[in-house]
Parts: structure tokens; sequence; C-alpha cells
């Protein structure tokens, strides 16, 4: 286990909660199971209830003779490698460390909202649901809690999970993230351990193509447009950049790649105090403007509006493209070697978010906070077998826990040497050809997330190339922490009323910057959409941003 650290909290743009009918009676949360701890003298965070006593170790394996019931979306790194959690020797193996049997309930990649739709509405719930109840639920954590699917936490934290009680103790700043307005725990949280981790995401350039025509690292949107000219006219590029468009237009600008150029995101901001929406904002459409440019003149891949995942690793396995968005490993770490295979001299390397004047150091970029909502897992309200499904789950935030969440399994995904944990060839270079993220998602969870506190020591493995490494460096020079919003929570009935709001909102969003970008609509539409979007209550959305920020702010 690493030595404790100090933690420092990172403000994130707030995402707006996905839309789906959940139809299923309301219920009352049962009471958890009881049980008397031994007492102890560690007080709880200042904002939390004081417990009459503090939570008793737990000793692993604990022998259970219940099984559990676990659900689940797979892991996009597993799809094509495991139909199931429960053939993941991972999953084995937690139940053998922690001594409690688990039926493994999978639901199909990118069908978990869906499938969780049905779980619901049937009533027959598992014990645990790894699901991110903040973001992807109508009326978040306190409208789920109140209707009878989580349970509230607050109780059996304090009775049966130390390890994580210790540790939102010893960071407050953390725990005030993890919890709601009206201080209510609803999930073992997914926690990124070091500020290296925080940052994965920007702007990817062959840099190969750049010394070749002899051209400098692009910095500002005029040396973007040359390189670009260039990569097309010299290089004989038919897709000098493209971006992954679904399911939306230029999926990953949220974070302020390219449009941040204009001192704006595609999505809630602060500026000096006040709540902004980009697309509402005059540097949206000059955005457009230049992007219209720069589709007319063949710069940006013609098929953009369809234009996926797959179809980028085309495009490089091609040739016909030199530069994209993307993260230091589901990006760098999957295109290299396509472009390696096709010729040894390509390099890509990260390049900094673009400024309109050369210099100025970057408004936005990606940077994540210390509480990531994803991997995080709830226990049912009808569970009953809480007090086994809580000290299960609390097993991750040990010292035993961190490192087999992080680094697997000892001798097998990883060996000690000098202290320091490395991941052994079984991952690292597979034998049966897995790339690395497949490898270790079969051995660790470090590469995706769950109900742990991840180490940074899995990343300096996991980059195994220089450019990544080197790319979070270049990536991480931004002014993000001035701009993004905390982890902001709605009430269930302004979140009912949110998603309404930002459903509307965003569709019109997606149509006009696809429509202008195209050229099958003028630039001076933007106006007819910004009218558009004030006529389905983007204010009120901006007022209920407020009004949520406010109540974080007081927590």
């Amino acid at each position: 286990m690493t030595k404790k650290r100090k933690w420092v909290p990172v403000l994130v743009s707030a995402t707006m909660m996905s839309s789906f009918i959940i139809a299923c009676s309301k219920q009352d949360a049962p009471a958890p199971s009881a049980s008397t701890p031994a007492p102890a003298s560690n007080a709880p965070a200042a904002s939390a209830p004081a417990p009459a006593a503090a939570p008793a170790a737990t000793t692993y394996p604990m022998k259970s003779d219940k099984t559990l019931t676990y659900w689940q979306e797979l892991t996009g790194n597993l799809v094509g490698v495991k139909a199931t959690q429960g053939e993941v020797p991972f999953y084995q193996e937690w139940q053998k460390k922690t001594g409690v049997p688990i039926k493994y309930i999978t639901a199909p990649p990118n069908q978990g909202k869906e499938a969780l739709n049905v779980l619901l509405a049937s009533g027959d719930l598992p014990d645990m649901i790894e699901w991110d109840f903040l973001k992807q639920f109508p009326g978040g954590p306190e409208k789920a809690i109140k209707d009878g699917y989580i349970l509230k936490l607050n109780d059996v934290i304090d009775k049966f999970a130390p390890n994580l009680k210790k540790f939102l103790k010893d960071n407050p700043k953390i725990d005030k993230m993890v919890k709601t307005d009206n201080g209510s725990y609803y999930a073992f949280p997914f926690i990124r351990g070091d500020d290296y981790l925080m940052v994965f995401h920007g702007p990817i350039i062959r840099k190969d193509w750049l010394d070749e025509l002899q051209l400098p690292v692009p910095e500002t949107i005029d040396d973007w447009y040359n390189t670009l000219k260039a990569f097309k006219e010299k290089k004989g590029a038919s897709a000098p950049i493209s971006f992954v468009s679904t399911p939306r237009p230029f999926n990953d600008f949220n974070t302020g790649d390219f449009v941040g150029a204009w001192g704006i995101t595609r999505d809630f901001y602060l500026d000096n105090g006040q709540i902004k929406f980009g697309p509402l904002e005059k540097g949206y459409k000059e955005f457009l403007a230049t992007f219209r440019k720069w589709y007319a003149e063949g710069l940006i891949d013609k098929n953009m509006a369809t234009a996926d995942m797959k179809a980028l690793d085309a495009n490089f396995a091609n040739g016909v493209m030199g530069a994209t968005v993307g993260n230091a490993g589901g990006g760098i770490g999957r295109w290299q070697p396509i472009l390696s295979g096709k010729d040894p001299k390509a390099t890509l390397v990260g390049t900094p978010y673009p400024v309109l004047k050369k210099g100025d150091k970057p408004m936005f970029g990606q940077k994540d906070q210390p509480f990531s909502s994803g991997g995080m897992v709830t226990v049912s309200a009808k569970s009953k077998n809480i007090e086994t499904a809580v000290k299960m789950l609390d097993y991750g935030y040990g010292d035993e826990g961190h490192m087999f969440y992080n680094f697997g399994i000892e001798g097998t995904s990883y060996k000690m040497e000098n202290g320091y944990p490395k991941f052994t060839d079984l991952v690292m270079k597979n034998p049966d050809k897995l790339a690395p993220a497949q490898a270790l998602s079969l051995y660790v969870r470090s590469n995706y997330s769950g109900p742990f506190v991840q180490d940074k020591r899995y990343i300096e493995q996991y980059l195994a190339l220089q450019t990544q490494r080197d790319a979070l460096g270049v990536w991480s020079k931004t002014d993000i922490d001035k701009y993004q919003l905390p982890p902001i929570t709605p009430t269930p009935e302004e979140s009912t009323e949110m998603a309404k709001i930002m459903n509307d909102v965003n569709t019109l969003v997606d149509e006009m910057t696809l429509k202008i970008v195209l050229g099958t609509e003028p630039v001076d539409s933007f106006e007819k959409y910004v009218e558009k979007m004030k006529s389905v209550k983007i204010d009120r959305a901006i007022e209920i941003e407020k009004a949520a920020l406010d109540r974080y702010n007081k927590r």
C-alpha cells in the first residue's frame, strides 16, 4: 500500500443526467442488519453524523455461507475476451480473498441503462449494483434512495466499513464529494489516488509528419490550420484530422478540445463565479465558423458526422489521417501499434490544447477529479445480506484490497521488486496476444474503475511508451481548475426538470453543430438556435446548476 497522501480536490464539469423511464412502485428501504462492533476512538468526518461507535476491523476471508448477487455492465476491455464477470480471474479471486461467494449478473456492453431499467422495474434486485447513480439515474442518488432502490449507507459505513470510514475521515474534501447535499452516503466510490491519474486526454498528432514537413507542434488555431493544410497538400491526407462523433458530434469536446480556444466548452462551466453554457456564447459561433471553413477545405474528415473509433483506426491504418483527440492509453496506446505496423517511423504525440494567441495558457482541458462517479457500487435497499455486502465492498479500501484491486494476484499479474509492484509479462506482453488493456482487465480493476483507491504505480507501467507519459505533462498545462464545476447534484425534482430541458437543448446543439460545420446552414443561423435553446428553458437549467452549486458549497 502506498503511503498516505494529502488529497487535493479537482473541479470537474457536471455531466447531465441521462433520461430513461423506470416503471417501478415506490418502496421504503429496509433497516440495515444489526451488529455490535467493538468500540474505538475514531471520529467520523466533521460533516457526517457522529456514530455511537467506530466500525470494527473485518478479518478476511470472512468465510460466508451466503451467496451474494452482483450486477454490472461488462467493461469494453473484456468484450471479445470474456462473456461475464464470473469468467474473469479478478472476480473469481475477489470471492476467495473476501470469503464471499458471488453470483454475477452481467449486462451487455453499452446496454447498461436499458438493462438496469428492466432490473429495477422487476423489483428483483441483486445485493450490489455497480452503476453511476450520480449522473446516470434520473433524480440522482437521493431519488434512488427514496424510491427504495439503493440503501443510504451512513449507518452501515459506521458499523461495518472501517477502511472507507477512515479514508473519508482523513480526506474531508473527498468526503464532501461522495455524499449528497443532504449528507447521504450512497455508494462505495472510485477514487483517483494521485494528481498524476487525473489527466489522460487531449489532442494527438503524427510527429513524424511534422518532422518531415519541418513544422513545429501546433499551439494556436492558426498553427493547426497551416498544419492540417500541409498534411492534405503534402502528405495526401484525405482526413487530415478526424474526431469521434458518436453518440454526439465532436463527442469529446465537453472538456475543451479545440472549442476551448474561444474561451468556452460545449457544457456548463464557471466564469468569474457565474455559470455559463458554452453553446450559448459568441465563442461557440466563432468555433463553428472556423470548423466550417476547415471542413469546406477538406481539412476535416469528410465522414466526420458518423466517425467512431473503428473509423479512426482505419484512417490511421490507411495513412490518411494525421491528428485527432483521444486518451493516452486508449488513444496513443491504441493507434501507435496500428501505425507502427505500417510505418516503423510513425510516431504519435500529445499536443497542447489550442489557443488563439501564441503564448496564452489554455483555459480548458480534460482533468478528472479525485472522486469519479464511474465504478461506484451501491447496496440494494432490498438486500437481505447488507452487512456481508458492506464488508465485502470495504475490502477495496484496506491495504490488502488496495494491492489486489490495483495490481491483481501477486506472483501471477505482478511481483514485488524492491518494494515496487511490477506487472508481469502475463499482462504486459500477454502470450495470447491480448492488448495490455485487455490483459490487465482480467486481473485488476485499476485500468477502469471500481470501489477502491487507484494507485499511480499502475499508470506508470500501463503507459509503456514515453510518448504517452509525455502527453500527460503537455495536457496538464491548462487553467481548467479555475473554470470547472464541482460534482454538484440537483435535487430529485430539479433533476427530472433538468433532464427534460437538456435533452431538448443537446438535440438543438447537435443539430446546430452538424448543420453549420457541414455547410447545410449558414453561420448566422447560430442566433436562431440560441433563441430555440432559450425557448426550451436553457436559462432555467443554468438556474438549477447555480442552486446546486450553492448547496454544494454549503456541504
